[in-house]
Formats: structure tokens, C-alpha cells, sequence
């Protein structure tokens, strides 16, 4: 039986050109590798750390992530792509360029007798109503149409380090584990357990890897991030776990990042 694959938050062009190639490399070398026995993968969200799309303007950069996912679904692997928190605004190029299937809330998916409840994260459960408020301006069709009249030299740079700047902000509350009563996704997932009947919960924007059961048949998974973490989740004749990827470039970022407990390294 074929495999699954699931992987987030590798927010590339962050932090800067040079850090984020040798990540863009590293995932590059993961696809070549997941490709021997992979049917399906997972891109769940915040995939860039910017992206904005005008008519005929992209960002520069990341060739080799978009021609490599571009090589794996020509030959066969079906790819589904989430909108994350910092790449909201991707529209119809990448599902065209890459062909791939594009998401922009989370799905339910039956996969080897499981049923998967997938999606980025951000502004599922309570609180962050700040962030919240955000997102409704940020997906307003007519406020992306007057963002869009601006030249792409100006606006893509101005909301490029607005990202880098929000995300420096915030990164390092995503590293603190506070208990499942401080999850706002482990919440969420309670909830929406209570009219679903759900075995695994796959999110991203955490950027924290985690395991936790909710009940006896049903568990949430945070995928965690490619910035510290190097982690993503495979499932594989119905059970599905959490590892780390430690393929080698030149050097090695794991050498000096944490590993977390609980996935399983490889």
C-alpha cells in the first residue's frame, strides 16, 4: 500500500534568501525521497513565508519547489495544497503551474480505511480574535483588488517584510507547550468531534510538533515546521506518525535545533 505525506510551515523565503535556498534544497532532497513509495502529499499551508499573485507577476524565486512539485504530480502523485496564514493569497497559479489540488479551509479526507480532518489552523477555535479580524480584511475580494493595483516592486516588497516582520513577532510563542487546556487547536478539535466522527486531525501553524490523543480512537496532530523542526507526518497502512528529516546537505540545520520528543526520528 502506498504511503501518505504530510508536511507544513516550511515558510520559504524566510528569513532570508540564503537560509531559506538551503531549506528549499533540504525539501527538495525530502520529495526525492518520498516519492518512491508516496500516492498522496499533503502541503498543509504557509508552504512561503509571502505570496501574493498578480496577473501576471509572482514572486521570484523557489524554481526548484515549484518545478519539483511540478515533476512529481506529471508523474503521478496527487498533491493538495492548503493556504496557510502567510500564503493566503495564493490563487490559481500554483494549481495550474504545479497541478495541483488547492484548498482554502480545512477537509474531511478518507485515506486507508481512516477518516483525516486536515488544514492549516489559523483562526480555528477560541481566541485570536486579533489575528481573526485580520484574516476576514485580508481575504476581502475587494481590498485584494485594490492591493493589486499597486506595482508589484512596491507591493510585493511591502507585504513581504510585513510577513518576515509579523513572524519574528510571533515565533517564539509557538515553541512553548502550556497544556491541552491552552491549545486553542486541541480545543477545536473537541468540538468538532462532538458531531464527527474523526480518527486524526492533521494541522499546521502551531509550528510546535505534537501528539496528543482526544479520545481512545482519535488523535491531533501538529505537524510542526521546516524552520526548527524539520518534521511532517506519514500515514502508512492506516496508522499515522510524526517523524524528523535529517538528510544532509552541506550542513546540517538539525546540528543545531532541538529535536522534539515525541516524533519518531528517521
Amino acid at each position: 500500500m502506498a504511503k501518505t505525506y504530510f508536511i507544513s510551515d516550511l515558510h520559504l523565503g524566510a528569513p532570508n534568501d540564503e537560509i531559506s535556498l538551503e531549506r528549499e534544497k533540504r525539501f527538495c532532497q525530502w520529495l526525492d525521497q518520498i516519492r518512491i513509495d508516496a500516492d498522496r502529499l499533503y502541503i498543509v499551508g504557509d508552504l512561503f513565508d509571502f505570496w501574493f499573485e498578480y496577473k501576471k507577476a509572482v514572486p521570484r524565486g523557489f524554481v526548484r519547489t515549484l518545478g519539483k512539485l511540478a515533476e512529481l504530480a506529471d508523474n503521478g502523485l496527487e498533491i493538495h495544497l492548503f493556504t496557510g496564514n502567510h500564503d493566503l493569497w495564493i490563487r490559481d497559479y500554483l494549481p495550474k503551474e504545479i497541478g495541483c489540488y488547492l484548498h482554502r479551509e480545512p477537509v474531511f479526507h478518507s485515506l486507508q480505511g481512516k477518516k483525516l480532518y486536515i488544514g492549516h489552523g489559523d483562526g480555528l477555535g477560541p481566541g485570536d480574535y486579533g489575528y481573526k479580524f485580520l484574516k476576514k480584511v485580508f481575504t476581502n475580494p475587494f481590498l485584494q483588488w485594490l492591493f493589486a493595483r499597486i506595482h508589484p516592486n512596491f507591493g510585493i516588497g511591502l507585504a513581504d517584510g510585513l510577513s518576515k516582520w509579523s513572524r519574528s513577532h510571533t515565533g517564539g510563542e509557538d515553541a512553548i507547550y502550556k497544556g491541552k487546556e491552552e491549545e486553542w487547536l486541541y480545543t477545536y478539535c473537541q468540538e468538532t468531534l462532538k458531531s464527527n466522527e474523526v480518527d486524526y486531525f492533521l494541522f499546521g501553524h502551531r509550528h510546535l510538533p505534537l501528539q496528543l490523543d482526544l479520545n481512545a480512537d482519535s488523535k491531533y496532530i501538529n505537524l510542526g515546521d521546516w524552520i526548527k523542526y524539520y518534521t511532517y507526518a506519514v500515514l502508512d497502512k492506516g496508522e499515522l506518525s510524526l517523524k524528523v528529516f535529517q538528510g544532509k546537505l552541506s550542513e546540517d540545520p538539525l546540528a543545531h535545533n532541538p529535536i522534539p520528543p515525541n516524533p519518531k526520528n528517521e
